[in-house]
């Protein structure tokens, strides 16, 4: 019971003050996590239909999403769409928070505001607005035109954990570089982005998962043999309750998990 009364903080509060604090965030975290939980076991069931708790146990669903031609070919589409979403959206994110926060423009701040119009904006109407901006370029159902509108969904992520680690890191270091001759590029190279690593991994991740999860704007622009894992889950959900749609649920849980705990690993290495 030594532990309740160490402090919590640096202002000396205890942990043992703290209680009803930890207690609430064990109540949210229940209410989130188990309806994510309850996936699980229902996607082991040996029934023809979604039930919890499963009577008789089966890896049958797993089994048809593995063996089914068009499962994974849309996984397929969604793991290299979210890679290039990943591989796009990160760099061109980071420029822009470095470039915003070097910036001594007086409203830059009004452009922050701008490029973070993607996460304010209902995706309802991003969807029905890149459709009809794609019917025009020939880019719906193309693998190329759900890159580009998951990006711009994925930039204004990127962008806000980016800029969140530039404010705490100190642009004198690349200043006393740059000074020592090192060019801007170089300075940046070397002196800044390795101190700003963990939160460009991050920034990916989280670039990785919008592109992967999204729905909305892949109703609208992808289809046939570009269509994404997520598309067709709610094409399944919508024409029949197929049960491979929890095991393919439980997979995705599972990979997003083992992303985000890679990603904690590597932010805990770094700050060893």
């Amino acid at each position: 019971m030594k532990w309740f009364k160490q402090p919590a903080t640096d202002t000396q509060i205890t942990h043992q003050s703290r209680v009803w604090l930890y207690a609430v965030a064990v109540v949210v975290m229940i209410f989130l996590v188990i309806p994510t939980l309850l996936v699980i076991p229902m996607s082991f069931s040996a029934s023809q239909y979604l039930e919890f708790p499963p009577r008789k146990w089966s890896f049958r669903w797993y089994e048809a999403y593995f063996s089914s031609a068009a499962w994974m070919q849309a996984t397929a589409t969604s793991l290299k769409a979210g890679l290039l979403t990943a591989l796009v959206a990160t760099p061109f994110a980071t420029m822009a928070a470095y470039g915003l926060h070097t910036s001594r423009f007086k409203h830059v701040n009004w452009i922050w505001m701008l490029l973070l119009t993607p996460m304010v904006v209902p995706v309802i109407l991003i969807g029905i607005g890149v459709f009809y901006a794609y019917v025009k370029l020939k880019l719906v159902n193309t693998l190329l035109g759900l890159v580009l509108a998951h990006c711009m969904l994925a930039i204004p992520v990127v962008m806000l954990v980016v800029g969140s680690a530039l404010k705490s890191y100190d642009m004198d270091q690349e200043r006393v570089a740059r000074s020592l001759g090192a060019s801007p590029f170089y300075a940046f190279w070397s002196v800044t982005l390795p101190q700003i690593k963990f939160a460009v991994v991050s920034g990916a991740v989280l670039a990785f998962l919008t592109s992967f999860d999204e729905i909305i704007v892949a109703l609208f622009v992808s289809g046939g043999d570009n269509s994404t894992l997520t598309r067709n889950m709610f094409n399944a959900l919508r024409d029949q309750v197929d049960p491979t749609i929890a095991a393919i649920s439980t997979l995705i849980v599972l990979i997003t998990s083992v992303l985000l705990i890679l990603t904690q690993y590597i932010g805990q290495d770094q700050s060893d």
